[in-house]
């Protein structure tokens, strides 16, 4: 969408009710909101908050970015006052397999452009600090190693917002005295970056530098703790993300306020917008639209468990996204283009495994039937029949083709989801159940295994946990979107399966434990044919083949 169709940054900050002292402009069409917008709002009544996960997706996405937006359009078509809130694009998968991330069709945030390739420089920062870090680490043992930290004990990697399987595992230090010492050490993408986790965590700044400090870099030759803070390194690294913890505002095609801010992904990280960008969200509108990454297993359920928890944030509605296409993958239909109706019955079982547990958090989600134009009308009846058998909450969903105006009926069944009282979450686990009662809570309530299997590398890392006092904190289970289990082959709704727990790393500043599941990589690899091939700018400097 052209730059120049958009409202002015002023116009969308107005129907917000933002002062001009309460956003920066970045831009005609970008603004930073200062975090006083927040706290000059403390009294007022808050919105509802409409949480948007989905089913297990396909390699290719189903559209639950786009869903989100369109229902904020169709919300506005109602007459309500509605903002939506998203993640930031990571420049790997806009350059990978995935493409842009900034929804489809007639239902985008705007400029998208901009939006995917750089943005406000949030991802650029959270680089910078994190490197920075890495930086001093290296840089205290060469000048001597007053704390005795071990060099083959650091934990904290390096970040690169980029896919790049070279740097999964590196050495560096090679060459003369002046290179510093040689060790093991590797990258992870920004995304993935705890720095990541705890900018979008983080409340205020004084809450930004407390958390910063408290990431474990490694252990010393006697087996220590070394935390940021013992480097003094917070401070600066707090003021390299000064700009980056303000949330970003932009609009949507229909000039729906959308908060745009930080980029965790939802299968090896929390997976959700900024609590600053719910919360604000909240205070300045009655309905906020919130995405959570990929499936009910992973974004939502670290919704529901962690950052709901942290932010003391509500949830009064769930919206689970579908598509039959994707329902007849996990129904092993050979062509999901083709019609095949014993497929999509077969596949349904998914989507039900996700509306349960939607149900076991206490809510009675709504299933968004995301439409596409080679779904038939017998499978689009079948699966309304699975549905109405089951008692679920529906509507067909046109935003993608349509914007708002495909959206109306989705909205109105949302609206009418949402209680008179506040629902009370109810969470998987307990806050004092131990590293293992959390982990197997989620995997036999959640993903349905039947239990959990604990490499020694795993079981080493838990008797670790003591060590820095995580041994009962929250968990952000990190495995592939594709299966309810750690298998990617393995579809639908799978049953006596057990997952397998890896190794546990600790995320101390950002205040959980990731128990990392099966193979899943912290830094994705490029396809045989990346999207950065068909990108391209003109003379006129539009870009084209970002999608």
């Amino acid at each position: 969408m052209n730059e120049m169709e958009l409202r002015e940054i002023s116009e969308i900050a107005s129907k917000l009710g933002l002062g001009k002292d309460e956003y920066e402009p970045y831009g005609r069409t970008m603004a930073k909101v200062s975090l006083s917008a927040l706290s000059r709002r403390e009294g007022r009544k808050r919105g509802k908050l409409i949480l948007v996960t989905a089913i297990n997706p396909t390699p290719a996405g189903e559209g639950k970015t786009t869903t989100s937006i369109g229902l904020s359009q169709a919300f506005q078509k109602l007459g309500k006052n509605v903002a939506v809130a998203l993640r930031e694009p990571s420049l790997g998968p806009c350059f990978g397999i995935k493409g842009g991330a900034t929804g489809g069709g007639k239902s985008t945030v705007e400029p998208s452009d901009r939006i995917n390739l750089l943005f406000t420089s949030d991802f650029p920062a959270v680089s910078a600090a994190h490197n920075l870090l890495s930086a001093l680490i290296n840089n205290h043992i060469h000048h001597g190693n007053p704390l005795n930290i071990d060099p083959k004990k650091i934990l904290f990697p390096r970040t690169i917002d980029m896919n790049d399987r070279s740097l999964r595992e590196i050495i560096v230090g090679v060459g003369g005295r002046d290179t510093g010492a040689i060790t093991n050490d590797k990258f992870v993408i920004t995304p993935a970056s705890e720095i990541m986790a705890i900018l979008g965590l983080s409340q205020s700044y004084s809450d930004l530098k407390e958390r910063l400090s408290k990431i474990l870099v490694g252990y010393s030759t006697d087996n220590k703790p070394v935390f940021a803070g013992d480097l003094k390194a917070a401070g600066a690294m707090a003021a390299l993300l000064r700009d980056a913890l303000r949330p970003n505002l932009v609009q949507t095609q229909e000039g729906v306020p959308a908060f745009v801010h930080t980029g965790p992904f939802g299968n090896i990280a929390h997976g959700t917008s900024s609590i600053l960008a719910d919360k604000l969200g909240l205070k300045l509108t009655d309905y906020l639209i919130t995405e959570a990454g990929f499936g009910s297993e992973l974004g939502a359920e670290k919704f529901m468990n962690l950052a709901s928890k942290i932010g003391n944030l509500p949830v009064d509605a769930v919206v689970v996204v579908a598509t039959i296409r994707a329902l007849k993958h996990h129904g092993r239909a050979e062509d999901i283009n083709q019609e095949n109706v014993e497929a999509l019955e077969s596949g349904s079982e998914n989507l039900i495994r996700h509306v349960q547990n939607m149900r076991q958090f206490g809510f009675e989600p709504v299933v968004a039937i995301n439409r596409f134009p080679k779904d038939t009308e017998n499978e689009i009846k079948a699966l309304i029949e699975i549905l109405q058998k089951n008692s679920i909450k529906f509507a067909l969903s046109e935003v993608f083709a349509k914007g708002g105006d495909g959206g109306i009926d989705l909205a109105k069944e949302v609206i009418g989801s949402i209680p008179e009282k506040d629902i009370q979450i109810k969470r998987t686990y307990n806050d004092d159940d131990d590293i293992k009662e959390k982990i197997e809570k989620i995997a036999t309530e959640i993903y349905g295994a039947s239990g959990v299997i604990y490499e020694k590398g795993a079981l080493k890392d838990i008797r670790n946990l003591k060590k820095v006092g995580m041994e009962e904190a929250p968990v952000c289970l990190a495995k592939t979107q594709y299966s309810f289990s750690d298998d990617p082959t393995l579809l639908n709704a799978p049953k006596d399966f057990r997952i397998k727990v890896t190794s546990v790393s600790i995320s101390s500043g950002a205040g959980f434990v990731v128990p990392l599941l099966g193979s899943v990589m912290t830094m994705p690899g490029l396809p045989t044919h990346p999207s950065a091939e068909g990108i391209d700018v003109d003379e006129n400097g539009e870009i084209t083949g970002l999608f």
